[in-house]
């Protein structure tokens, strides 16, 4: 409607209180639970919402511009309204553990950020993570050994609970270039199964691109530690990429990739419980601003 009068996301003025209490995105991107790109394009979206620049670089670090400090004041207090309301919220009654799992890409990206949003709101509600890759979270899933699996899948399930897609993407070191393209392609990849390591094989095939898997792993730290050191470019999500590595636009010579599909599952032999329902409903709204971010 014309005039409507706009509102404030009150996760990106999270996120603003970020920057400004820690000095960049980068750090601000960890404690949000965000990629630094995207907590790059939430401070832009919220430039244009406003109509002035919040931030100016004083040496390595973000300070607040005139506006940014005039902004700030009122974010603080809207951010601090935003936690008093849902305390206050008659929540005790909700209460149960939650077996939740998840993988090592969602764990270290947007995962604290959802606990503590539960934590807040339903203090009763005991969340236990365990943190696998996806084909054993979804056996421990059939198996009732954990309640909720939020997974990666090559496509949207029908007995899913929420779902999205977003593209997978090569990811190597800043700066990376292919600087001799007749030797085979250095690979490093989660050890087998893993549907990100077969998309690789099936891209480079259909192109007649050679390649060789120069490490595998069953640790994602692992693995962007073997990214940043050079042994290989390897495929996953562009999600929570650590500052040091960047996802390869087409210059590299790289084939295209299919998209991914995210899923999230409740165990099958019962209705979901209340604690359920609630840690279900923080995760996608949690998950959702991410993407929404993020792309």
């Amino acid at each position: 409607m014309p005039g409507q009068q706009p509102n404030f996301d009150i996760a990106v003025l999270r996120t603003l209180i970020a920057v400004d209490e820690l000095g960049s995105f980068a750090r601000a991107a960890a404690k949000v639970g965000r990629s630094e790109s995207a907590v790059s394009l939430q401070l832009k979206r919220l430039e244009e919402q406003v109509g002035f620049p919040l931030f100016q670089r004083t040496g390595r670090n973000m300070t607040l511009t005139d506006a940014g400090d005039a902004l700030i004041r009122n974010a603080r207090r809207l951010v601090e309204l935003n936690d008093e309301a849902f305390s206050a919220l008659p929540t005790a009654s909700v209460a149960g553990t939650v077996r939740l799992g998840v993988p090592p890409d969602v764990a270290e990206t947007w995962m604290s950020v959802a606990l503590i949003r539960v934590a807040r709101a339903y203090p009763a509600i005991r969340v236990q993570n365990v943190v696998d890759r996806c084909p054993m979270l979804m056996r421990q899933l059939d198996g009732s050994e954990i309640d909720i699996a939020l997974t990666f899948a090559t496509e949207r399930a029908t007995d899913a609970t929420w779902s999205t897609k977003f593209p997978m993407c090569w990811i190597g070191p800043r700066g990376y270039s292919r600087s001799n393209v007749s030797a085979p392609l250095a690979l490093a990849v989660f050890d087998p199964p893993c549907f990100f390591r077969a998309a690789a094989g099936t891209a480079l095939d259909a192109e007649g691109i050679s390649w060789n898997i120069t490490h595998s792993s069953p640790n994602l730290m692992d693995l962007w530690a073997a990214v940043t050191s050079g042994l290989g470019i390897t495929v996953r999500t562009p999600i929570g990429l650590p500052s040091q590595l960047s996802a390869l636009d087409a210059r590299a010579g790289l084939p295209g990739l299919p998209t991914v599909a995210m899923v999230m599952k409740q165990r099958g032999n019962g209705e979901a419980t209340p604690a359920m329902s609630r840690l279900s409903d923080i995760l996608i709204e949690t998950l959702e601003a991410t993407l929404d971010a993020a792309f």
